[in-house]
Protein backbone atom coordinates (compact mmCIF):
# COMPACT_ATOMS: atom_id res chain seq x y z
CA UNK A 1 0.00 0.00 0.00
CA UNK A 2 0.91 3.64 -0.68
CA UNK A 3 1.51 5.25 2.31
CA UNK A 4 1.14 8.65 0.53
CA UNK A 5 -1.92 7.50 -0.72
CA UNK A 6 -3.83 10.24 1.47
CA UNK A 7 -1.52 12.97 0.34
CA UNK A 8 -2.61 16.10 -1.65
CA UNK A 9 -0.91 16.91 -4.84
CA UNK A 10 0.31 20.53 -5.17
CA UNK A 11 0.01 21.92 -8.00
CA UNK A 12 1.50 25.39 -6.50
CA UNK A 13 2.74 27.24 -3.74
CA UNK A 14 2.21 30.38 -1.62
CA UNK A 15 5.27 32.91 -1.39
CA UNK A 16 5.53 34.28 2.16
CA UNK A 17 7.71 37.15 1.04
CA UNK A 18 8.40 39.34 4.47
CA UNK A 19 6.37 38.48 6.95
CA UNK A 20 4.26 41.76 9.13
CA UNK A 21 4.16 44.01 5.80
CA UNK A 22 0.59 44.94 5.36
CA UNK A 23 -1.65 44.94 2.59
CA UNK A 24 -1.46 48.99 2.30
CA UNK A 25 2.43 48.54 2.20
CA UNK A 26 3.03 46.39 -0.66
CA UNK A 27 3.11 49.08 -3.27
CA UNK A 28 5.67 50.51 -1.51
CA UNK A 29 7.71 47.25 -0.84
CA UNK A 30 6.90 46.17 -4.48
CA UNK A 31 8.96 49.24 -6.12
CA UNK A 32 11.42 49.21 -3.35
CA UNK A 33 12.05 45.71 -4.94
CA UNK A 34 12.01 46.46 -8.05
CA UNK A 35 14.70 49.77 -8.05
CA UNK A 36 16.92 47.16 -6.61
CA UNK A 37 16.07 44.80 -9.41
CA UNK A 38 17.03 47.15 -11.67
CA UNK A 39 19.84 48.98 -10.05
CA UNK A 40 21.30 45.17 -9.59
CA UNK A 41 21.14 44.05 -13.41
CA UNK A 42 22.16 47.64 -14.77
CA UNK A 43 24.93 47.71 -12.31
CA UNK A 44 26.49 44.18 -13.07
CA UNK A 45 25.76 44.27 -16.97
CA UNK A 46 27.49 47.66 -17.02
CA UNK A 47 30.27 45.71 -15.58
CA UNK A 48 30.65 42.94 -18.03
CA UNK A 49 30.29 45.45 -20.76
CA UNK A 50 32.63 47.46 -19.43
CA UNK A 51 35.52 44.97 -18.70
CA UNK A 52 34.62 43.81 -22.41
CA UNK A 53 34.92 46.70 -24.46
CA UNK A 54 38.35 47.96 -22.59
CA UNK A 55 41.18 45.94 -23.61
CA UNK A 56 43.20 46.85 -20.94
CA UNK A 57 41.02 45.58 -18.23
CA UNK A 58 41.04 42.51 -20.08
CA UNK A 59 42.89 40.23 -17.12
CA UNK A 60 42.77 37.46 -14.89
CA UNK A 61 41.04 39.23 -12.20
CA UNK A 62 38.62 41.21 -14.17
CA UNK A 63 37.44 37.84 -15.84
CA UNK A 64 36.33 36.57 -11.95
CA UNK A 65 34.69 39.75 -11.56
CA UNK A 66 32.70 39.48 -14.82
CA UNK A 67 31.90 36.00 -14.00
CA UNK A 68 30.86 36.88 -10.38
CA UNK A 69 28.49 40.03 -12.14
CA UNK A 70 26.90 37.16 -14.66
CA UNK A 71 25.86 34.97 -11.53
CA UNK A 72 24.52 38.07 -9.72
CA UNK A 73 22.52 38.77 -12.86
CA UNK A 74 20.99 35.42 -13.17
CA UNK A 75 20.18 35.15 -9.67
CA UNK A 76 18.39 38.31 -9.56
CA UNK A 77 16.26 37.30 -12.91
CA UNK A 78 15.69 33.98 -11.19
CA UNK A 79 14.46 35.21 -8.01
CA UNK A 80 13.47 38.83 -7.87
CA UNK A 81 10.34 38.82 -10.69
CA UNK A 82 8.15 36.53 -8.44
CA UNK A 83 8.78 38.48 -5.26
CA UNK A 84 8.35 41.59 -6.82
CA UNK A 85 4.85 40.39 -8.68
CA UNK A 86 3.92 39.18 -4.97
CA UNK A 87 3.95 42.78 -3.87
CA UNK A 88 3.36 45.10 -6.52
CA UNK A 89 0.74 42.35 -8.75
CA UNK A 90 -0.39 40.40 -5.86
CA UNK A 91 0.05 37.45 -7.64
CA UNK A 92 1.65 35.49 -4.37
CA UNK A 93 1.38 31.59 -6.64
CA UNK A 94 4.34 30.19 -8.15
CA UNK A 95 4.20 26.72 -10.25
CA UNK A 96 4.48 23.44 -8.26
CA UNK A 97 7.60 22.74 -11.12
CA UNK A 98 8.30 26.75 -11.41
CA UNK A 99 9.26 26.11 -7.63
CA UNK A 100 12.00 23.71 -8.08
CA UNK A 101 13.41 25.15 -11.31
CA UNK A 102 14.06 28.47 -8.57
CA UNK A 103 15.42 26.52 -6.10
CA UNK A 104 17.78 24.90 -8.85
CA UNK A 105 18.63 27.98 -9.63
CA UNK A 106 18.93 29.33 -5.97
CA UNK A 107 21.41 26.98 -4.43
CA UNK A 108 23.71 26.30 -7.96
CA UNK A 109 24.12 30.24 -8.55
CA UNK A 110 25.00 30.00 -4.62
CA UNK A 111 27.61 27.62 -5.35
CA UNK A 112 29.20 29.16 -7.70
CA UNK A 113 29.66 32.71 -6.25
CA UNK A 114 31.08 30.65 -3.53
CA UNK A 115 33.18 28.87 -5.93
CA UNK A 116 34.09 32.23 -7.47
CA UNK A 117 34.96 33.70 -4.19
CA UNK A 118 37.23 31.11 -3.74
CA UNK A 119 39.15 31.66 -7.25
CA UNK A 120 39.40 35.74 -6.23
CA UNK A 121 40.90 34.79 -2.70
CA UNK A 122 43.11 32.10 -4.59
CA UNK A 123 44.15 35.15 -7.39
CA UNK A 124 45.23 37.28 -4.60
CA UNK A 125 47.25 35.03 -2.46
CA UNK A 126 49.51 34.63 -5.79
CA UNK A 127 49.53 38.07 -6.49
CA UNK A 128 50.87 39.39 -3.09
CA UNK A 129 52.53 36.27 -1.75
CA UNK A 130 54.13 34.68 -4.72
CA UNK A 131 54.34 37.65 -7.40
CA UNK A 132 57.49 36.64 -9.43
CA UNK A 133 55.35 33.62 -10.50
CA UNK A 134 51.82 35.33 -11.03
CA UNK A 135 52.10 35.86 -14.67
CA UNK A 136 53.16 32.14 -15.28
CA UNK A 137 50.52 30.47 -12.75
CA UNK A 138 47.70 32.97 -13.34
CA UNK A 139 46.69 33.94 -17.35
CA UNK A 140 43.42 34.41 -19.11
CA UNK A 141 43.50 31.17 -20.77
CA UNK A 142 43.82 29.20 -16.90
CA UNK A 143 41.58 32.00 -15.49
CA UNK A 144 38.64 30.82 -18.10
CA UNK A 145 38.79 27.44 -17.25
CA UNK A 146 38.94 27.40 -13.94
CA UNK A 147 35.84 29.99 -14.30
CA UNK A 148 34.14 27.42 -16.44
CA UNK A 149 34.60 24.48 -13.75
CA UNK A 150 33.03 26.68 -11.15
CA UNK A 151 30.18 26.53 -13.16
CA UNK A 152 30.03 23.25 -14.12
CA UNK A 153 31.23 21.68 -10.75
CA UNK A 154 27.45 22.11 -9.16
CA UNK A 155 25.21 21.30 -11.91
CA UNK A 156 25.29 16.96 -11.33
CA UNK A 157 24.74 17.25 -7.30
CA UNK A 158 22.36 20.04 -7.64
CA UNK A 159 20.34 17.98 -10.55
CA UNK A 160 20.14 15.14 -8.38
CA UNK A 161 18.51 16.91 -4.79
CA UNK A 162 16.26 18.60 -7.44
CA UNK A 163 14.86 15.68 -8.94
CA UNK A 164 14.80 14.11 -5.08
CA UNK A 165 13.20 16.96 -3.35
CA UNK A 166 10.37 17.22 -6.19
CA UNK A 167 9.76 13.03 -6.03
CA UNK A 168 8.36 13.50 -2.74
CA UNK A 169 4.43 14.14 -2.31
CA UNK A 170 3.88 17.66 -0.80
CA UNK A 171 0.66 17.83 1.28
CA UNK A 172 -1.47 20.37 3.53
CA UNK A 173 0.46 23.59 3.84
CA UNK A 174 1.89 25.05 0.58
CA UNK A 175 2.92 28.04 1.91
CA UNK A 176 6.78 28.81 1.30
CA UNK A 177 8.04 30.67 4.34
CA UNK A 178 10.50 32.46 2.22
CA UNK A 179 11.01 35.13 -0.34
CA UNK A 180 11.67 32.67 -3.17
CA UNK A 181 11.87 28.74 -3.44
CA UNK A 182 14.62 27.41 -1.30
CA UNK A 183 15.50 23.48 -0.63
CA UNK A 184 15.02 24.31 3.52
CA UNK A 185 11.37 25.88 2.89
CA UNK A 186 10.07 23.67 0.68
CA UNK A 187 11.51 20.38 2.52
CA UNK A 188 9.32 21.53 5.26
CA UNK A 189 6.13 20.77 3.23
CA UNK A 190 6.78 17.25 2.40
CA UNK A 191 4.49 14.70 3.25
CA UNK A 192 7.14 11.85 3.10
CA UNK A 193 10.43 11.58 5.74
CA UNK A 194 13.26 14.20 4.09
CA UNK A 195 15.58 13.86 6.76
CA UNK A 196 18.39 11.84 4.77
CA UNK A 197 17.90 14.34 1.94
CA UNK A 198 17.87 17.23 4.35
CA UNK A 199 21.19 15.71 6.20
CA UNK A 200 22.86 15.37 2.31
CA UNK A 201 21.82 18.91 1.35
CA UNK A 202 22.81 20.33 4.50
CA UNK A 203 26.35 18.73 4.68
CA UNK A 204 26.80 19.65 0.72
CA UNK A 205 25.75 23.08 2.02
CA UNK A 206 28.32 22.88 4.98
CA UNK A 207 31.06 21.70 2.31
CA UNK A 208 30.43 24.63 -0.20
CA UNK A 209 30.45 27.39 2.97
CA UNK A 210 33.43 26.17 4.65
CA UNK A 211 35.66 24.49 2.19
CA UNK A 212 35.75 27.83 0.12
CA UNK A 213 35.69 30.01 3.51
CA UNK A 214 38.75 28.05 5.02
CA UNK A 215 40.88 28.61 2.19
CA UNK A 216 39.97 32.59 1.96
CA UNK A 217 40.57 32.95 5.57
CA UNK A 218 43.82 31.32 5.22
CA UNK A 219 44.97 33.27 1.82
CA UNK A 220 43.66 36.43 3.62
CA UNK A 221 45.91 35.72 6.73
CA UNK A 222 48.82 35.18 4.83
CA UNK A 223 48.16 38.33 2.27
CA UNK A 224 47.98 40.04 5.89
CA UNK A 225 51.05 38.73 7.24
CA UNK A 226 52.98 39.10 3.75
CA UNK A 227 51.35 43.22 3.63
CA UNK A 228 52.92 43.39 7.27
CA UNK A 229 56.38 42.28 6.55
CA UNK A 230 56.75 44.87 3.24
CA UNK A 231 59.17 48.04 4.27
CA UNK A 232 58.07 50.07 2.07
CA UNK A 233 54.47 52.17 3.17
CA UNK A 234 53.23 53.01 -0.28
CA UNK A 235 53.24 49.24 -1.54
CA UNK A 236 51.86 48.07 2.13
CA UNK A 237 49.18 50.78 0.84
CA UNK A 238 48.73 49.47 -2.54
CA UNK A 239 48.74 45.77 -1.87
CA UNK A 240 45.62 46.89 1.10
CA UNK A 241 44.19 48.68 -1.16
CA UNK A 242 43.95 45.96 -4.11
CA UNK A 243 42.75 43.51 -1.53
CA UNK A 244 39.91 45.66 0.10
CA UNK A 245 37.32 45.32 -2.24
CA UNK A 246 37.70 41.59 -3.05
CA UNK A 247 37.88 41.36 0.91
CA UNK A 248 34.65 43.46 1.57
CA UNK A 249 32.39 41.29 -0.79
CA UNK A 250 33.43 38.00 1.24
CA UNK A 251 32.81 39.41 4.27
CA UNK A 252 29.21 40.87 2.79
CA UNK A 253 28.19 37.59 1.34
CA UNK A 254 29.86 35.02 4.43
CA UNK A 255 28.91 36.70 7.49
CA UNK A 256 24.92 36.47 7.09
CA UNK A 257 25.17 32.99 5.40
CA UNK A 258 27.42 31.52 8.62
CA UNK A 259 24.35 33.13 10.71
CA UNK A 260 21.51 31.46 8.74
CA UNK A 261 23.73 28.34 8.56
CA UNK A 262 24.40 28.17 12.19
CA UNK A 263 20.31 28.75 13.48
CA UNK A 264 19.45 25.83 10.53
CA UNK A 265 22.09 23.78 13.17
CA UNK A 266 19.60 25.58 16.31
CA UNK A 267 16.45 27.12 15.32
CA UNK A 268 16.47 29.25 17.79
CA UNK A 269 16.09 32.41 14.79
CA UNK A 270 12.92 33.90 14.09
CA UNK A 271 11.66 33.50 10.38
CA UNK A 272 11.73 36.98 9.47
CA UNK A 273 15.39 37.70 10.78
CA UNK A 274 15.96 34.58 8.80
CA UNK A 275 14.38 35.47 5.85
CA UNK A 276 15.90 39.11 5.97
CA UNK A 277 19.72 37.55 6.50
CA UNK A 278 18.65 35.56 3.50
CA UNK A 279 17.43 38.54 1.28
CA UNK A 280 20.98 40.16 3.04
CA UNK A 281 23.45 37.81 1.31
CA UNK A 282 21.44 37.30 -1.92
CA UNK A 283 20.55 40.88 -2.48
CA UNK A 284 23.12 42.96 -1.63
CA UNK A 285 26.12 41.71 -2.84
CA UNK A 286 24.85 41.59 -6.34
CA UNK A 287 23.83 45.49 -5.65
CA UNK A 288 27.32 46.78 -4.51
CA UNK A 289 29.56 44.43 -6.58
CA UNK A 290 29.66 46.71 -9.20
CA UNK A 291 30.03 49.52 -7.15
CA UNK A 292 33.13 48.03 -5.03
CA UNK A 293 34.71 47.16 -8.11
CA UNK A 294 34.38 50.30 -10.18
CA UNK A 295 35.00 53.16 -7.43
CA UNK A 296 37.51 51.07 -5.10
CA UNK A 297 39.20 49.48 -8.11
CA UNK A 298 42.09 52.22 -9.52
CA UNK A 299 42.84 51.01 -12.37
CA UNK A 300 39.22 51.34 -13.56
CA UNK A 301 38.41 54.99 -11.84
CA UNK A 302 41.61 56.05 -13.81
CA UNK A 303 40.21 54.50 -17.13
CA UNK A 304 36.64 55.81 -16.25
CA UNK A 305 37.73 59.74 -15.62
CA UNK A 306 40.50 59.90 -17.88
CA UNK A 307 39.57 58.85 -20.45
CA UNK A 308 35.69 59.71 -20.69
CA UNK A 309 34.40 55.65 -21.23
CA UNK A 310 31.56 55.77 -19.74
CA UNK A 311 29.36 57.39 -22.44
CA UNK A 312 31.16 54.91 -25.21
CA UNK A 313 30.68 51.88 -22.98
CA UNK A 314 26.53 52.43 -22.58
CA UNK A 315 26.64 52.73 -26.63
CA UNK A 316 28.75 49.62 -27.18
CA UNK A 317 26.38 47.57 -24.41
CA UNK A 318 23.83 49.17 -26.84
CA UNK A 319 24.62 47.56 -30.08
CA UNK A 320 25.13 44.53 -28.48
CA UNK A 321 21.29 44.59 -26.92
Amino acid sequence: MNRYANSTTVTEFFLLGFPGVLPEYYAAVGTLLLFIFVILTVGNVFTIAFVSYEKSLQKPSYLIFCNLAAVDVAFGTTTMPKIIAKYLLKDETIAFHSCFIQMFFVHYLGNVTSFLLLIMAIDRFIAVCNPLRYSTLVTNHSMAIVCVVCWVIPVSWFVLILVQTAAVPYCDSNVITQCFCDQISISKLACGDLRSLILFCFSMAMFVLLGPLSFIIFSYIAIIITVLKMSNVQARYKTFSTCSPQLLIICLYYLPRCAVYANDIKGQMSVSTRIMLIMWYSLLPPLVNPIIFCFRTKEIREISCNQNQIPVCVAYLASKV
